[in-house]
């Protein structure tokens, strides 16, 4: 055999030594589809328990005929698998679920044709990972999430105490609820003075107390927050956040763990839709239509952009809080949120004039992205350190 059919049958051979990897994971059970680059269809589609040892051994015996390259879609499966196909020496990515192409024709759905879906696009390239945190950046972002979900709860319980008192004709009328009149007042209502009978007492005392107790690991949980926007990793963008109006520490914080590098995206409007914070298109011709957002993206961040975006409907202003917060901060950043809220406070009049003032607030928070992006394109953000835990 001449060396140049040698060299020709090496290349044919270099290129069927890739093998494309679906899987479909779940709690207790893989579904694998194989798919070698020259294949028309799966050689193999095969159901294996969650068990790493034993998929292992399964990926060993397949990387013996060609190098591996593995993905399944987010999900609350995290990232166990990909971190264990990474220290297996096997490639494997994690795919965005929202962005798997999908033919409307085919209203087939199992486990065995999601695998092969997913081999079947990952060869052709048109599948889009996502980004993998470190284990040290999903602990802090879990944190975050974690003191988001007290916020929730509390805003649960203040409704059930409401409620119930509501149902029993009791109204405080004194002022606001939750400011310090209604507290005190709350607070005498467990007391054995309440105009409560003694069976809805204790039903109240144990809303109450459920309430307070909210409120206690929230409180634990803002200060090991504070704590964690104190890390060298984590400083610098979390305070030149903080320089724009309607963006505290948790807000900071929020924005900081969920995007983490910034830089990834090249345009403030992949950022936006990222968050999903863009409209629906369906447009054709010289039809043109656009709906709601899309609400396709991270939904921490939105909602934090969104709750940000109310205060712009005020005049631009300092506050003292805000000075304190941009003291220190390079005065690029510090004017570019002042153009922020003049220029966001403007579009949010003119729009609130011929809409609803949330859909004015939307397009205020998707401004407002295009201005954070803009400022943290020269803020390093380098991996959170094994520290942070």
């Amino acid at each position: 055999m001449s060396s140049e059919s040698t060299a020709v049958t090496a290349l044919a051979a270099v290129a069927r030594s890739i093998i494309y990897l679906g899987l479909d994971v779940h709690k207790d059970s893989i579904t694998t589809a194989v798919l070698p680059k020259g294949a028309a269809t799966p050689t193999r589609v095969e159901r294996l328990p969650n068990d790493l040892p034993r998929l292992k051994r399964f990926l060993d015996r397949l990387a013996r005929d060609g190098d591996l390259r593995a993905c399944y879609e987010a999900s609350g499966a995290g990232y166990v698998l990909q971190r264990a196909m990474r220290e297996w020496g096997y490639a494997c990515e994690v795919i965005a679920p929202s962005l798997i192409p999908k033919r409307p024709g085919v209203k087939r759905k199992h486990d065995k044709r999601d695998a092969t879906e997913l081999a079947r696009l990952y060869r052709a390239g048109e599948l889009t990972p996502v980004r993998i945190p470190s284990e040290a950046e999903e602990r802090v972002r879990d944190v975050v999430r974690c003191r988001e979900t007290f916020q929730r709860e509390i805003l649960k319980s203040r409704h059930y105490i409401l409620k119930f008192l509501a149902r029993r004709g009791l109204v405080f009328r004194e002022g606001t609820n939750w400011c310090a009149p209604h507290l005190r007042w709350l607070k005498h209502l467990t007391t054995e003075q309440s105009p409560l009978s003694p069976a809805d007492r204790l039903v109240f005392r144990e809303y109450h107390a459920l309430l307070e107790y909210k409120l206690q690991r929230r409180d634990d949980l803002d200060r090991e927050v504070a704590r964690l926007a104190e890390l060298p990793t984590l400083a610098p963008a979390v305070q030149r956040l903080q320089c724009f109006r309607g963006i505290a520490l948790q807000a900071a914080m929020v924005l900081v763990t969920e995007i983490v590098d910034w830089r990834r995206f090249e345009r403030p409007t992949q950022l936006a839709a990222y968050l999903g914070l863009v409209s629906r298109e369906d447009s054709s011709g010289d039809r043109e239509w656009r709906g709601s957002i899309t609400k396709a993206g991270n939904s921490h961040c939105r909602h934090v952009l969104i709750q940000a975006a109310w205060s712009y409907h005020h005049r631009p202003a300092v506050s003292m809080d805000l000075k304190r917060r941009q003291a220190g901060q390079p005065p690029s950043v510090i004017a570019h949120a002042w153009k922020a809220q003049q220029r966001l406070h403007q579009r949010y009049n003119h729009l609130s004039y011929r809409k609803q003032r949330q859909i004015a607030v939307v397009a205020v928070a998707r401004e407002l992205v295009g201005f954070l992006w803009a400022v943290m394109q020269d803020c390093a953000s380098p991996a959170i350190g094994e520290s942070a835990a």
